[in-house]
């Protein structure tokens, strides 16, 4: 367009610009002018992208930890129950006699035993003959190979282990759990201590604290497997007997495959062998749960500030209508006045994600202090967040900021 000037020259009237420095400052403005308000549409998407940072810095160190919990205990064992047992309406017995050594001859075992509890529950334990029910103690009573004892862990206190040439001599010798040697009166094995159990007598030689792979072993009485096959029989179905095998750091996995087969190749179906969890899947597990459920959060705060973001910019652009009029009057085009809009909402969405992302590290780091674990913050998370935090508020002011740009300038001056 042109017009006449007082010259009588004739001069071509510039567009309006709009350079993004001038965006920026008249954006900032805006966001400034109601500190207030601005603060709570930014706390939804402080919220969620907090949230977000937190779940993601959470579970990459739980991740992390898994190696920790997931002990070298349960590494290295593996269980093989006799499930022919379980399914049986008599009391029978799957394992081998020699299944301590069958098990042994596996690459990669260390120590292997077969166990279980005598009978349906706790067993009458006494420290005198014929004392009577009222005297006896109801205390758990396992059947345990010599190589159980070894495979188990357990820490001898005094005396000493039954061994092999016990369990083939068929003696009657019993250990004691510490707290069960407590209650029976017994503080010493220099004289040979006895112990009648369904009114059988034991001579104790050995008195235990404790058992890391078996912590039900040190709560009872532990007498050699041929002993408790002659006086009581085998296993009950209900309580199936079971072989606990210590393996090396690594191999669980194979001897896992290999056990029941070697127990007994004629019916390696009557053996179930289970070993621990691969490490990795199980560390994908635990971040799977933490994830998936706190994500869930974390996507219902960005919405909710989105929609925090989008109504507060609406309202904005209605307050400012003669604003707007007025710019357009003096030459500013839609796309200004859509850009300064998108720009305030955008900006809004990025100083809460900035904040978000911060309160997101505070919170990850304070909870790793507090459980002392190794904090770890995946690099891409921290960087990414405050531009997401960025789009989700340039998409929530997408409409606002369209709706910003059809005003007409004489209707917006009339408001």
């Amino acid at each position: 367009m042109r017009i006449p000037w007082p010259e009588g020259r004739q001069r071509a009237v510039q567009p309006s610009r709009l350079s993004l420095s001038d965006l920026a400052a008249e954006s900032l403005a805006g966001i400034l002018q109601r500190p207030g308000r601005s603060a709570l549409t930014m706390f939804g998407t402080v919220l969620g992208i907090g949230t977000f940072v937190a779940v993601l810095g959470l579970s990459a160190t739980a991740n992390g930890q898994i190696s920790k919990q997931f002990t070298v205990l349960d590494a290295t064992q593996v269980i093989v129950t006799d499930s022919g047992a379980a399914h049986a309406t008599t009391p029978v017995i799957d394992f081998p006699a020699a299944a301590d050594a069958d098990a042994q001859r596996i690459h990669g075992v260390v120590a292997a035993g077969v166990w279980w509890q005598v009978g349906s529950g706790p067993t009458d334990v006494a420290r005198l003959p014929g004392s009577g029910p009222a005297a006896d103690l109801q205390l758990p009573v396992y059947a345990a190979s010599p190589g159980l004892l070894r495979a188990s862990g357990v820490i001898l206190s005094q005396g000493v282990l039954y061994s092999s040439f016990d369990e083939s001599r068929d003696q009657p010798v019993a250990i004691l759990s510490a707290s069960t040697a407590s209650q029976l009166g017994i503080s010493d094995l220099q004289d040979q201590p006895a112990i009648f159990i369904q009114g059988q007598p034991f001579t104790v030689i050995g008195i235990i604290r404790g058992s890391p792979r078996l912590p039900q072993l040190g709560l009872g009485v532990m007498v050699p497997e041929s002993v408790a096959l002659r006086l009581w029989g085998p296993a009950q179905p209900a309580q199936p007997a079971q072989m606990l095998i210590h393996t090396r750091l690594g191999a669980a996995q194979a001897v896992a495959l290999q056990a029941a087969v070697a127990l007994r190749p004629d019916r390696p179906e009557a053996l179930t062998a289970t070993a621990p969890l691969n490490p990795t899947t199980l560390a994908h597990a635990v971040q799977s749960s933490l994830a998936s459920l706190l994500l869930a959060l974390a996507a219902i705060a960005v919405a909710v500030g989105a929609t925090g973001i989008a109504n507060t910019t609406l309202v904005a652009v209605m307050e400012r209508a003669s604003e707007i009029g007025l710019r357009r009057a003096l030459g500013a085009r839609p796309v200004h006045i859509a850009a300064q809009f998108l720009a305030e909402s955008a900006g809004l969405g990025l100083f809460g994600g900035l904040i978000g992302t911060a309160l997101g590290v505070v919170l990850t780091l304070v909870v790793t202090i507090y459980h002392g674990w190794t904090a770890i913050l995946p690099a891409g998370t921290i960087i990414v967040s405050p531009l997401a935090g960025a789009i989700i508020g340039l998409l929530a002011g997408l409409y606002p900021a369209l709706r910003a740009s059809s005003l007409e300038p004489a209707a917006a001056l009339r408001r």
